[in-house]
């Protein structure tokens, strides 16, 4: 079942968002527990070449995939045959199979890979040890995990933990620190930092810098920092926004943020696959207003070609706000490993 992330998991001080968190709190340490028992008794394998993995401490909505995305363009411009792998969430193929962008659907791969293989090779693979094996044997010196920290399948060169340093009013990226269903955990934070080489926060562009309660929670670890940067400015002219991501508040917010005339926003399940009667209603809504469509690359990429005629996607990156120090960090590691 695809469900947007819930907003209680990051409130603070809320009656209900406690009582909620309190009742599912034995089914957040099953969860913890299976995790852990998984992560202790794998043997993670060599696939024969460096792996960087991109991963998270939460459910959801951190921007692995955009940071994913620059890790593979800063390695392939430092000239390694850099690749990426996939689960493949969301998608019909089991792999691996090699993500091409010109024949693949979001259905058949997952949005996820198609969005990262728009600029660099990405392969899919149920089996991540079965994909590392392909890719290693399509060329691949360097392979860049999405989501990869809570998969003990193969042994990392780097591990990285992506953090969400969007806090606004109440907010706070760990909630409580409740494993999932009771807070947004996938494990408890001291077990996920432990495996962790270095942490990237990222944040919007209209917030300065990050919390100093939050940076301090990394004592000990590298820090780097990334924003999420439109490639351009939000299409002119009234605007109705749809998202289907764990956040899509965060979508409402950078729009208007960007300037956007956003005149309303419709929230869809994180992964959502749009049918019919959706788009008629998203063209029945702007219709009302007289405004075009809007929405993420993540959610453009799911719709069909007709679909997408009427909809405007609002592409954003990840950048590092010191790109020399990140990518020395990453060459430094992949270089001590071979």
């Amino acid at each position: 079942m695809k469900l947007n992330t819930p907003r209680w998991w990051y409130v603070r001080d809320s009656n209900h968002a406690r009582l909620t968190r309190t009742v599912l709190k034995p089914l957040g340490w099953l969860w913890a527990g299976v995790t852990a028992r998984r992560i202790a008794r794998a043997t993670p394998v060599d696939p024969g070449c460096a792996v960087v993995s991109v991963g998270n401490l939460t459910v959801g909505g951190s921007g692995k995939t955009p940071v994913a995305r620059e890790i593979l363009r800063l390695l392939r411009a430092a000239g390694v045959e850099a690749q990426g792998l996939s689960r493949g969430y969301g998608g019909r193929l089991e792999g691996p199979i090699r993500v091409d962008p010109a024949a693949h659907t979001a259905d058949d791969v997952g949005d996820e890979p198609l969005m990262l293989a728009q600029g660099s090779p990405v392969w899919i693979a149920r089996d991540r040890v079965a994909g590392a094996r392909a890719a290693v044997d399509g060329g691949a010196q360097a392979l860049v995990l999405d989501d990869g920290h809570q998969n003990p399948a193969l042994r990392k060169t780097v591990n990285l933990i992506v953090v969400d340093g969007e806090t606004r009013g109440d907010e706070w990226p760990f909630g409580d620190g409740s494993v999932f269903p009771s807070g947004p955990m996938r494990e408890p934070l001291k077990a996920g930092l432990a495996r962790a080489d270095a942490v990237v926060i990222m944040l919007p562009t209209d917030v300065e810098a990050a919390d100093p309660e939050l940076l301090a929670v990394f004592a000990g670890l590298p820090v780097f920092v990334a924003r999420l940067t439109p490639e351009g400015p939000p299409p002119s002219g009234p605007l109705v926004g749809f998202a289907g991501i764990a956040k899509p508040w965060k979508v409402e917010r950078s729009l208007k943020a960007a300037g956007c005339d956003l005149v309303d926003f419709v929230p869809f399940p994180d992964h959502a696959a749009y049918s019919a009667e959706n788009i008629r209603f998203l063209t029945d809504r702007a219709a009302v207003y007289d405004a075009g469509l809007v929405t993420t690359e993540k959610d453009w990429v799911r719709l069909t070609p007709e679909q997408r005629a009427g909809v405007t996607a609002w592409p954003v990156v990840a950048r590092f706000e010191d790109e020399a120090a990140f990518a020395a960090f990453l060459t430094d590691r992949i270089q001590s490993a071979r």
